[in-house]
């Protein structure tokens, strides 16, 4: 009898009629005697929409409110889907986050969790129900709802696994698995079969859309194995888990893209120790994520500090950065929102030279520009002009290969 935790996002229950489906497929794996959990989005376009309510009541809604309102979209898919369990005959019982209980921290908007009781759940599964979870929410210590930030069910449904223990988890959403490039940009993208947790992360930090970064660390951190795949067509889809040694592991794995980068800079910066850290802990502080860093040699005892950032974040980062400015006697701090980052990542990049000059070179080829470059142990970023980002998508992929399945060494 396995333990199995599956995660729908808000496609995949986007309808009456799809969380019907849902139900159906759920209730034939518990016919087969697995314990199930089933950890739900909110509705295609729900959340947006309560965003939307609050916005029009509050240009700067409270972040706690914010949490209590967009937390009910869950609330009404969980309720649904185990109304359909029971139609099917099938015993089922909905949690919210604040009744698992899912503890986080008070960062409304982006918690993270903290702890997670998996008691009552193992329990309702023992008399054999089927447990349907809210995705994207907790409570914190003062028993505020909280929210895990967008795709916060994956995190959730990641997190589940661990806490229960689980055989399987299944992330279910309206792709068949991760593919080499965005299918939208590159017609012969293939589905990758395999990946490990560090290229997940590496892909899904550099913007592949198919799992949140922070869902992905807590899978590599207690070492989930999950299984991405589609709602609405079977087949096998692609596993991530800890590296295979015995595995011939490709070269690059995939390109991924982001079209929402903005790089900050400020200019004529004093050349001292401590320079970065006086700049950047404002942005920390105000939890602002960044990216890329790249600080020139100082020349006159000056020098330029530039980060990336997401476009939304732009104007409240150069706002933040202005009496830091003043206080450091620094020129000036400008902003740039057209840019786009592009990243290769393989783990076949630890022991294969060359990686770097053939994507370079694709690039020039193309009389593509870089702007900013930055390099981890089985990925390399660069930035550039944004209208050219299908293009290098484009180069790129032809460049290594990856629409076979070559590149195997």
């Amino acid at each position: 009898m396995a333990l199995i935790v599956e995660k729908y996002g808000g496609t995949s229950v986007g309808s009456v009629e799809r969380i019907r489906k849902i139900a159906r497929r759920v209730q034939a794996s518990w016919q087969e005697g697995n314990r199930m959990v089933v950890v739900v989005s909110a509705m295609s376009g729900e959340t947006n929409r309560l965003l939307g309510l609050a916005g029009e009541i509050s240009p700067r809604p409270s972040a706690r409110e914010v949490d209590t309102l967009v937390s009910t979209g869950e609330q009404v898919t969980i309720a649904l889907m185990s109304l359909a369990l029971h139609e099917l005959g099938v015993p089922a019982r909905s949690y919210a986050g604040f009744q698992v209980p899912i503890k986080t921290d008070s960062i409304h908007g982006k918690a993270r969790i903290e702890d997670i009781s998996g008691e009552r759940v193992m329990a309702d599964l023992e008399a054999g129900k089927v447990v349907v979870i809210a995705g994207f929410q907790g409570i914190d210590s003062e028993n505020a709802i909280t929210t895990l930030g967008r795709g916060g069910t994956d995190t959730t449904a990641v997190a589940m696994a661990a806490a229960l223990k689980a055989d399987e988890c299944r992330i279910f959403t309206d792709v068949d698995g991760v593919y080499t490039a965005d299918p939208r940009i590159v017609e012969n993208a293939r589905r990758i079969d395999y990946l490990t947790f560090e290229e997940m992360l590496e892909l899904s930090g550099a913007g592949a859309r198919v799992m949140q970064i922070r869902a992905v660390e807590f899978a590599s951190k207690y070492d989930v194995a999950f299984r991405v795949l589609s709602s609405f067509e079977d087949g096998v889809g692609t596993l991530i888990s800890c590296e295979d040694s015995s595995m011939e592991r490709p070269l690059i794995s995939g390109i991924t893209s982001v079209d929402n980068e903005a790089k900050v800079t400020i200019r004529g910066v004093p050349d001292r120790p401590g320079i970065a850290y006086s700049i950047l802990n404002p942005v920390s502080e105000a939890h602002i994520n960044v990216d890329m860093i790249v600080q020139n040699v100082g020349t006159d005892s000056l020098t330029d500090l530039t980060f990336t950032i997401n476009q939304d974040d732009l104007e409240r980062t150069l706002a933040l950065l202005e009496p830091v400015v003043r206080e450091l006697d620094a020129e000036t701090v400008v902003g740039d929102s057209s840019l786009a980052k592009i990243s290769v990542v393989g783990v076949g990049m630890r022991s294969h030279a060359g990686i770097a000059t053939t994507m370079f070179r694709a690039l020039s080829e193309k009389g593509i520009n870089i702007q900013i470059i930055s390099t981890s142990e089985i990925k390399i970023s660069v930035t550039i002009d944004r209208e050219y980002l299908e293009l290098a998508v484009r180069a790129l992929h032809n460049a290594f290969e990856l629409h076979v399945a070559a590149g195997i060494e």
